[in-house]
């Protein structure tokens, strides 16, 4: 079946949704995608997240594979911006970590485990340093007050809000087919239920994160909270994790002097507004970042559901007529673009992406479209 005849029905119009949507009509297939709430307000995770490419940040707490697959993503990542009709903010200037003196161990226990994760990768030493006071001071003016920290040098982060907005357009303007506000009622091989209207496809991409639960046996919620802060009292160039005994609080600057400060992470598939705790650790852990923060003004606090495995990895099922995407977990903006290029390949039976046999589990083979 040539390209031009081939018709996608994709569910869910999020981070992986749109991706797929636009990789796919660039490669002159026909795609129709389907939004169960706003398009142009995703109400999903990846508006919520912290838009971060950080592969050595989340190796220390998760697998090697991870790693391998951000090293991919980052590699994809500038390379698709510059496809997009118009480019979004996107940051390679790397990250820090960074403890106060008395939290110096957990500083340390981090590099330790990076060096643990990494031992095997000769290279992957140069993707990383420490900094002394004075190249910090040079480096993040405003944690002068830190007396070391670790520089991250390979990692990245975007301007998620941009990019879903500009990959939505760029879906409309390459033809393809938008439906907001349709709940998908069920899913099948070539086959799409949408508010009780069934309609066929040569293939099925099932991108709906969370909503797929009663599709996904293991597939399980897991809760995020972050506060959105806005001043000019402070200025950073690049997201900065704070080590800290009770948690990990990363904030990651974003345009018009707003930052994105989050770190919880709860078993939970409560969607309700975040609780007084969360914002308390939130803020206090903030203020100990830099104090100047104190006067800046909370604009926002929003909560939402990643979707996760039990093990924690992204999957692919693969049958006849049917793709399912899902797990993402917290590493949404990290692994979407390995995903996208496996879904990608099975749909146009190309040479086998990079990561296939790792992420995808087929149940027939082979796809035929």
């Amino acid at each position: 079946m040539s390209k031009k005849s081939m018709t996608i029905g994709i569910a869910g119009g999020g981070l992986l949704g749109r991706l797929t949507a636009w990789r796919l009509l660039r490669e002159g297939v026909a795609v129709s995608l389907f939004e169960a709430g706003s398009l142009s307000h995703c109400p999903g995770a990846a508006r919520t997240a912290a838009a971060m490419i950080s592969p050595l940040s989340e190796v220390a707490d998760s697998e090697r594979l991870i790693y391998d697959m951000g090293m991919q993503g980052l590699k994809l990542w500038p390379q698709w911006n510059r496809e997009l009709s118009q480019s979004i903010h996107y940051c390679e200037s790397g990250s820090l970590v960074v403890a106060h003196t008395q939290d110096a161990s957990q500083l340390r226990q981090f590099a330790d485990k990076l060096q643990y994760h990494l031992a095997a990768d000769k290279e992957a030493d140069k993707n990383w340093q420490w900094l002394d006071h004075q190249q910090l001071q040079k480096a993040e003016p405003d944690l002068s007050h830190f007396q070391r920290a670790l520089l991250l040098k390979t990692e990245a982060y975007l301007d998620n809000h941009a990019l879903l907005d500009q990959l939505l357009l760029d879906i409309k303007a390459l033809g393809g087919k938008t439906f907001e506000h349709r709940s998908v009622d069920h899913l099948s091989p070539r086959r799409l239920t949408v508010d009780g209207q069934s309609m066929s496809f040569d293939c099925v991409v099932d991108c709906r994160g969370v909503g797929a639960k009663d599709a996904i046996e293991d597939l399980r919620s897991v809760r995020g909270e972050v506060l959105w802060v806005k001043t000019k009292e402070v200025q950073l160039q690049r997201p900065v994790r704070f080590m800290h005994p009770k948690y990990k609080l990363y904030v990651v600057p974003k345009p018009d002097h707003q930052f994105i400060i989050g770190a919880t992470e709860i078993e939970s598939e409560d969607r309700s507004p975040m609780s007084l705790r969360s914002n308390l650790e939130l803020s206090s852990a903030l203020y100990s970042l830099n104090p100047a923060f104190a006067e800046a003004r909370i604009t926002a606090s929003e909560v939402n559901l990643r979707p996760a495995l039990m093990d924690n990895r992204p999957r692919l099922d693969v049958e006849p007529g049917l793709l399912r995407a899902n797990g993402l977990y917290r590493h949404g903006y990290l692994l979407a673009p390995v995903m996208v290029e496996n879904i990608v390949a099975e749909i146009l039976q190309t040479s086998p992406s990079l990561f296939a046999e790792d992420i995808n589990r087929s149940t027939n083979t082979p796809t035929t479209v």
